[in-house]
């Protein structure tokens, strides 16, 4: 299914480290690597992988304000009164922070560049994803907004039509809010509602700019406790008609899986299986909206151990065209690794967790609490597509 896969890494890009106990811990980076590694997922002949270089000032101005990107600067040598969301428990200034997260995002725009120039099909930075950071403002652990800079970088080489889509539990408000005004971006965010969910942002009647781009944003709220049948149920009744109406030309998706059941900070139910299966819908629907042109992000997902390192490396080798059988045993020498360092959590055995992945399509006859986020998204939204919102079909 997949040609060329370009995976960026390199160790640096551990150094988005926040500290102490802070949740977006670069463990989580380091040990999904090491998984895919030692399951072989990084050795096939279809991958790459290249290192990035930090995103130049040039770049991050496609998204950031000169003031801000001046700000981050200068905060760990002067960290009183910066401001910008910079200096809370959310976005602790750090040494090195400016570097940190340019090159995350010049990771994002290696991404971008590799599948506009077709050296690669699929890109994969599972570094990237930070989609809080808002043009002027740190936000949500995200410091620069590298998602929303790769999508600048592609519209500046001629794209019409690109699909943004964010699988991350919380709402993609940062990249939302820098393409509100924009149609030839489509923001699709899927993620638990905010009516009990920071950011407090992505309610399904948030469809774009009324005056310059109605219809380019739509977002699909999930109520607590949703699991892997009902949060697939409700991908596909909204997620792939809206994307097939729009026909991008490419997609980019962040991957945050932070849904998962286990997570800190959110409240949904997913499994690593329902993850895996989320991967291969968007692969799927890649190849048949834009030719296969995708762009996968991190984001997300703070069960450190068990987690990440398994649903990312699903996701790598989902873009690999080498899905891994969820009853793949993981090695021995990566739980024992994960024991010497000293985390608390049991490292898994296998790549799954026995998840349900089955579910019934949406009827419009049907009534729980998913189908009426799914009748409420598909209200606000479809009509802008030409789509009939209570068509199952559509």
């Amino acid at each position: 299914m997949s040609d060329s896969v370009t995976v960026v890494w390199d160790d640096a890009l551990l150094g988005y480290t926040m500290g102490g106990d802070h949740p977006m811990h670069p463990v989580r980076l380091d040990l999904t690597m090491r998984l895919a590694d030692s399951l072989g997922v990084l050795s096939g002949s279809r991958v790459q992988l290249l290192r990035p270089t930090p995103a130049d000032v040039q770049l991050l101005t496609l998204v950031h304000d000169p003031a801000y990107l001046d700000a981050v600067r200068r905060a760990p040598a002067d960290p009183s009164g910066v401001g910008h969301g910079l200096g809370t428990d959310d976005n602790p200034i750090f040494e090195g922070m400016y570097d940190a997260a340019a090159l995350i995002t010049g990771g994002s725009v290696l991404a971008a560049q590799q599948v506009h120039s077709g050296a690669a099909q699929h890109a994969v930075n599972i570094a990237g994803g930070l989609h809080h950071a808002m043009r002027d403002a740190a936000s949500g652990f995200c410091i620069f907004n590298d998602a929303a800079v790769a999508i600048a970088w592609l519209l500046a080489q001629g794209y019409q039509r690109i699909a943004y889509l964010d699988l991350d539990v919380h709402h993609g408000d940062g990249v939302q809010a820098a393409f509100y005004r924009d149609p030839r971006v489509l923001t699709v965010s899927i993620h638990q509602t905010p009516l009990t969910l920071w950011p407090g942002t992505g309610f399904p009647e948030e469809t774009g700019d009324p005056d310059t781009a109605l219809g380019s944003a739509v977002n699909l709220a999930l109520p607590n406790g949703t699991d892997d049948s009902g949060w697939l149920r409700a991908f596909t009744a909204v997620v792939p008609s809206v994307i097939r109406a729009f026909s991008p030309q490419i997609l980019v998706t962040q991957c945050g899986c932070d849904a998962h059941h286990e997570d800190p900070l959110a409240d949904l139910a997913l499994t690593v299986d329902g993850q895996r299966a989320s991967y291969r819908a968007v692969h799927d629907l890649a190849h048949e909206v834009c030719d296969g042109r995708w762009i996968a992000l991190g984001g997300g997902g703070y069960g450190l151990v068990r987690c990440v390192p398994r649903a990312w490396t699903h996701l790598i080798a989902e873009a690999a065209g080498r899905p891994l059988d969820p009853d793949t045993e993981i090695p021995q020498s990566w739980r024992d690794d994960v024991r010497r360092r000293g985390l608390r959590a049991e490292p898994p055995a296998t790549m799954t967790e026995g998840g349900y992945v089955g579910f019934s399509r949406w009827d419009p006859l049907t009534e729980n609490r998913v189908d009426r986020a799914i009748r409420r998204t598909r209200t606000a939204s479809f009509p802008y597509f030409g789509l009939d919102p209570d068509d199952p079909r559509d």
